[in-house]
């Protein structure tokens, strides 16, 4: 009997810090991150009262929900300004002729419907965009192919995307889907090179920034009949989803996580 009790007592010690995380993920704090001013100067390791709940906005004012995995903070929402780092304005580009023909930067709303899509999906971005690497806010940028393996082999590579995908929006069976690390991933489709619109309710397609010749960049796909992320890579002209990955360091996260920021653990 001594011995069974032992036993118990022994399985509920590793298995409730794993529990504790998983709860954690419904307080707003779990969603945390920096302000504008501390991503650049990194003030949250001297001064851990630095940290603003509503303080990471794109150049257009819109704010975003950021996540922490593994030893990563990618934003919880898609990417939906319509202006570069530095200010500059991103052309709309709605016309399917002049979309197919574009070579520079250039983005849209999905079937050009901005109330529509705008809030729930974010816009989507040519190759152009992505490659000026200046699309995402101050200290955070496109992710690499090497962002995204380190996502999905952290999650697991067979229900990682079950993991990321959010539970509502995609059409049935939505294979796996649990969104139990916040990141909210939904199907906002994407524009084909030739100007037309495709996917939306079925699939989400997010860019690199790693390109794998002159006029393709690498991709990452969530299907709804699937629970794992695929790989491809996209012309330039094609129009999909982004999200930013923070330009952060492991020791930082560390200390954030010690002031009550979950992190999600490896399955």
């Amino acid at each position: 009997m001594k011995m069974k009790r032992a036993l118990i007592s022994t399985i509920f010690v590793l298995v409730y810090p794993f529990t504790t995380a998983q709860d954690s993920l419904q307080d707003p704090a779990a969603n945390a991150y920096i302000s504008e001013s501390n991503q650049q100067t990194g003030t949250l390791e001297d001064n851990p009262e630095s940290v603003n709940i509503s303080g990471l906005t794109d150049k257009d004012g819109n704010s975003y929900n950021v996540v922490i995995i593994g030893n990563q903070l990618w934003m919880g929402e898609n990417l939906r300004t319509t202006k570069f780092n530095d200010g500059t304005a991103i052309p709309l580009v709605s016309d399917y002729r002049s979309w197919s023909s574009l070579t520079k930067p250039g983005f849209c709303w999905y079937n050009n419907d901005v109330e529509s899509y705008k809030t729930n999906y974010g816009a989507l971005y040519n190759g152009y965009t992505v490659s000026t690497g200046k699309l995402c806010p101050s200290g955070w940028r496109v992710p690499t192919v090497e962002d995204w393996m380190t996502l999905t082999g952290y999650l697991g590579e067979k229900t990682a995307g079950g993991k990321l995908k959010e539970t509502s929006k995609w059409m049935g069976p939505n294979a796996g889907a649990t969104n139990e690390v916040g990141f909210k991933a939904l199907p906002g489709g994407s524009r084909g090179n030739l100007g037309s619109f495709m996917d939306e309710g079925l699939r989400g397609h997010w860019w690199s920034s790693t390109e794998s010749e002159e006029k393709n960049i690498w991709n990452r796909s969530m299907s709804f009949s699937q629970s794992n992320v695929t790989v491809s890579t996209d012309n330039k002209k094609s129009g999909l989803s982004v999200r930013c990955v923070r330009n952060w360091t492991s020791p930082v996260i560390t200390r954030g996580l010690s002031m009550g920021f979950p992190q999600v653990p490896a399955q």
